[in-house]
C-alpha cells in the first residue's frame, strides 16, 4: 500500500522530517595555502591544516605547499596547482613576507590575486609587512611600530616566556596550539592595524598583515 501524500500545507514544517531516501548534498570546500616561506608558515598552518582535516575530511581540504619561492613565482606556482587539481579549489591563499624584495613585486603579487578569482575560485593575497611573526605579536596586544624583522623574535620570546611557553624559534611546531587561547585578540588587533593602513599599498603599510583574513575564513572548522 502506498503511503498518504504529504499535504501542501504541511510542507517545509520542522516537524516533518525528511524521507530515508532524500540525500542532502553538501560540497567540499577545497583551500590551497601555498606559502613563500619553507619552514615557518609551513608549520604553522599544518597545524590548522591537521585539525581540519580530522574533523571534516569530506568537506574542507587544506592543503600546504611551503614553495621557498619569490613573490611572483609564488603566485605562479599556486595557479598551476589549481591547473592541475583534480577536484579544484574554491580559496587559493597566496602566503608571503615582504622582506627585501622590491616593492612593484610584493604589490604586483597582490594585484594579480585579485584579478586572477573566477566562478569557482578565489585568490587572496595573504602578505606581511615585514614578516609571519607580525601575525603572532598581536595574539599579545596591539603593535603599530614598524621595527626590523629580526627584533620580531626577541619580542615574542617576551610574550612567550610571559606565559610560560618557553622561547621563540621559527621551527616551532607547535605555535598554532600556543597561541590558539588568543586567537579572537589577534583577529581583533589585525583587523585595527589593517583598518589604519586602509589605501595603502602592502609594501607601504609596515606595519601590516592579511593573515587574520584567512584565520577567519578557517576558524570556523577550528571548533572550541
Amino acid at each position: 500500500m502506498n503511503p498518504k501524500p504529504m499535504k501542501k500545507s504541511d510542507l517545509g514544517k520542522g516537524w516533518i522530517k525528511p524521507r530515508r531516501d532524500e540525500k542532502r548534498k553538501i560540497s567540499p570546500e577545497y583551500h590551497l595555502i601555498i606559502t613563500e616561506g619553507t619552514k615557518t608558515e609551513p608549520l604553522y598552518f599544518q597545524a590548522i591544516r591537521d585539525i581540519i582535516n580530522r574533523k571534516y575530511r569530506a568537506r574542507v581540504q587544506v592543503d600546504i605547499s611551503g614553495e621557498g619561492h619569490n613573490t611572483l613565482s609564488l603566485f605562479e606556482r599556486a595557479r598551476e596547482r589549481v591547473a592541475k587539481s583534480a577536484n579544484g579549489y574554491s580559496h587559493v591563499w597566496v602566503v608571503y613576507d615582504t622582506d627585501d624584495f622590491p616593492a612593484d613585486r610584493i604589490n604586483r603579487t597582490a594585484e594579480l590575486c585579485a584579478g586572477a578569482g573566477t566562478e569557482d575560485t578565489t585568490y587572496h593575497a595573504i602578505w606581511s609587512n615585514q614578516c609571519i611573526e607580525l601575525w603572532y605579536l598581536p595574539h599579545f596586544g596591539f603593535y603599530q611600530t614598524n621595527i626590523p624583522r629580526k627584533a620580531y623574535g626577541q619580542k615574542l620570546t617576551e610574550q612567550l616566556e610571559r606565559i610560560n611557553a618557553d622561547s621563540y624559534a621559527k621551527n616551532r611546531a607547535d605555535m598554532f596550539e600556543v597561541l590558539r587561547p588568543y586567537l579572537d585578540s589577534a583577529i581583533a588587533n589585525a583587523k585595527l592595524l589593517d583598518k589604519q593602513n586602509q589605501g595603502k599599498t602592502p609594501a607601504a603599510a609596515a606595519p601590516g598583515t592579511k593573515v587574520f583574513e584567512l584565520i577567519d575564513v578557517l576558524r570556523t572548522y577550528l571548533g572550541d
